[in-house]
Order: structure tokens, then C-alpha cells, then sequence
């Protein structure tokens, strides 16, 4: 299995030739962002797989002070039992100058114990913004990508049932000032930090706009000085954004998954000649219940016991040579040729990067 994974890593790293990548895939402009709205609702029209009101008690309270806002007042100590309702917290992504009036897709997550949020209607809910101001409303029938059943203690689940989308479900009414640059001047920001990358930057810019057009302030940042007409910065930023670079050389890097096994590296991993062992440890615990009957007329009592049977296996792991490589298929070859589990992999490759065998940076995620 690790032989064909790490074959289709570097069958899908070689097809794929180095090539030069636009300044708006490498960089973004200052001040130019998107902004989270959050914001607390309530899903009405579940087919009782709400939240258990017992258990969740501010599902309770929502309904009650809504109530109150639409001028229907319940009597004190009014004990509701609802299930079609669910607390919702609703989640978007407010784009760069987006206008009053426009449409977000909005995420709905339950908060309680529903057991599934499918057919619901959120009611109106505003989306505020990290200063507190609300820039959205949303509302909306949810669209859930799954489906479940239950019945006499069975069910059945496919997907998640408590996590809906809503389609345009908010709409914009507040606008975040977005700022293009200060003066006569914007700011690229790289995505990585890199001089050879900023360098290579500021020398297109200044081959393609004019001499000086472009300072590099640091790694990542870079001034560029454009015109201070709107209309003229806009083309003048189309015009920097398709203008192609070839990045500098990636740093050698391999990402460990150590919940799911997987092992991603890129094509600048090297590794020297190192010599691997690796063996492994099974501890089994096992334990058989003994009952001991009294004979008939005894008075006896039945006495229950447990017998613990406890054993340890140990794989035994052969010395491997694992040669030197000075390319990504020679390393894949190399790994390949220890047998390992990719969960062997895992302490495999620490181990390599302590004894100074690997050439890369190990990211655990």
C-alpha cells in the first residue's frame, strides 16, 4: 500500500513541470481581505430531531425572548418541550468590497444535541462582524448534505446531519471601507516569505511597468507605486496581477498526518545513506471470566473471578541500507525498500531527521 501511494506522489509531482505563476497566485494586495461574520439563530421545521430542551436550556430561552420581541408574552414558569427547533451558530466569508445588497452562502452549525438539522428553515439572524457591527442577515431553508433513519433503537446515518449550507442565504447591509493602498502607493504581500521570490518580483514589475516602479521592503513585503486615480490604479493593478514570475526554489518539506498515516513530500526532499531497523510491539491483554458453583445443601455462595492472560510480541526488524538520494523517485525508492506501514513511516522519518539522514523540515499535522 505505501509503495503505491508514495508512487502516485511522485508520478503526480513529475508530471507536472515548473513553470512560471502569476504575481496574483504569489502575493496579495494590502488591505485587501476577506472578513468572518458569525452570528447566533434558530432552526425552525425539524421533523423532531431538534434540540432536547431538557438538555439545552438556551434553546428554550431563544424561543421564549423571540416570542417576546414579536409581542406574544407566555406565562411565567411556561415549561416548553419543543423539538423542530435547533440553536444554530451561522457562519460566512464577507469578500473584499462587497456592497450593501449582495449574496453570501452561509454555513449553519448545531450547538445542541439536534440530531440532524435536514429540512429546517433558519429564521432571520444577524452576522456580526469581529467590532461587533452586523454587515448580514441571514435566513433560509437548509440544504444537508446527508441523510438518516431511526427506529427501535436502530439507525442509520450517511454523512453529517447536523452542518447545513444555505445558497445567497445572507444578504450584505453594512460595507467594510476597503482601502486600495495609501497615497501613491499599494503593497504586495508574498503567501511565503521568501527573498529570492521578492527579488524576482520586484525585477518583472520594473521590466514590465518602469525602472523603480517596485521597492522590496522585506521577504514579504513589497512597495509599488501606482497612480492615484482610481480608475488608472485599477488597470495599473490588473496589469501588475498577470505579469509572470518563476518562484524560487521550495524548501524541502515532508507533512506528516499522524492521525490518518498520510506522508506528503515535495520534489526538493534529499536524503543520505542511513541505515534503518524497525520492529514492532504488540502488548495483548486477555481475560476469561471463572465462576465457581457451590455444591447443592452447602450454603455456598457463587463466586465470580478473572483469570488475566497477559502476552508480548515483538516483530523482529532486519538492518536496512537505505541509500542516498538526491531526488524525490530515489527517496520514494529508498522508503520503499524498508517495508514499512505508513504508520511506521512516521517515526521512521523523525528518526532519520534526528540522525541528520533526511534533508527536509518535518511539519506534523
Amino acid at each position: 500500500m505505501i509503495k503505491q501511494t508514495l508512487a502516485a506522489v511522485l508520478a503526480l509531482t513529475l508530471a507536472m513541470p515548473v513553470q512560471a505563476e502569476r504575481i496574483k497566485e504569489l502575493a496579495s494586495i494590502q488591505g485587501v481581505r476577506t472578513n468572518q461574520l458569525v452570528g447566533y439563530g434558530i432552526v425552525a421545521g425539524l421533523d423532531g430531531t431538534g434540540d432536547q430542551t431538557t438538555q439545552t436550556p438556551f434553546t428554550v430561552l431563544s424561543i421564549l425572548n423571540m416570542l417576546r420581541n414579536m409581542g406574544t408574552n407566555l406565562p411565567p414558569g411556561t415549561n416548553l418541550q419543543l423539538k423542530n427547533v435547533a440553536a444554530v451558530m451561522v457562519t460566512a466569508n464577507l469578500p473584499p468590497f462587497a456592497k450593501p445588497g449582495q449574496a453570501l452562502d452561509v454555513t449553519v452549525s448545531s450547538m445542541g444535541n439536534a440530531k440532524s438539522l435536514r429540512g429546517g428553515t433558519l429564521l432571520m439572524t444577524p452576522m456580526k462582524g469581529a467590532d461587533g457591527q452586523v454587515y448580514a442577515m441571514a435566513q433560509g431553508n437548509l440544504l444537508v448534505g446527508g441523510v438518516g433513519a431511526s427506529a427501535g433503537g436502530s439507525s442509520v446515518q450517511v454523512n453529517h446531519l447536523s452542518v447545513g449550507r444555505i445558497a445567497a442565504g445572507a444578504t450584505v447591509e453594512r460595507e467594510v471601507p476597503t482601502a486600495v493602498g495609501q497615497g501613491e502607493f499599494v503593497h504586495l504581500e508574498l503567501n511565503q516569505a521568501d527573498f529570492t521570490t521578492a527579488t524576482r518580483v520586484v525585477e518583472a514589475i520594473n521590466r514590465n511597468l518602469g525602472p523603480g516602479t517596485a521597492v522590496a521592503l522585506d521577504g514579504r513585503q513589497i512597495r509599488v507605486a501606482a497612480p492615484v486615480d482610481s480608475n488608472q490604479r485599477v488597470a495599473f493593478m490588473s496589469r501588475m496581477e498577470n505579469i509572470s514570475v518563476s518562484p524560487g526554489e521550495d524548501v524541502a518539506r515532508v507533512i506528516l498526518n499522524a492521525r490518518t498515516g498520510s506522508i506528503v513530500m515535495n520534489k526538493e526532499v534529499k536524503l543520505d545513506t542511513v541505515a534503518v531497523a524497525h520492529g514492532n510491539l504488540s502488548v495483548i491483554i486477555s481475560s476469561e471470566p471463572l465462576i465457581s458453583q457451590p455444591e447443592g445443601f452447602s450454603q455456598g455462595q457463587t463466586v465470580q473471578a478473572e483469570q488475566a492472560d497477559i502476552e508480548i510480541k515483538e516483530k523482529k526488524g532486519e538492518l536496512v541500507m537505505v541509500k542516498a538520494g538526491a531526488s524525490l523517485g530515489e527517496v520514494v525508492k529508498a522508503l520503499n525498500a524498508v517495508g514499512a506501514s505508513p504508520q511506521d513511516l512516521l517515526a521512521i522519518l523523525q528518526a532519520m531527521k534526528a540522525a541528520g539522514a533526511l534533508k527536509a523540515d518535518l511539519e506534523i499535522i
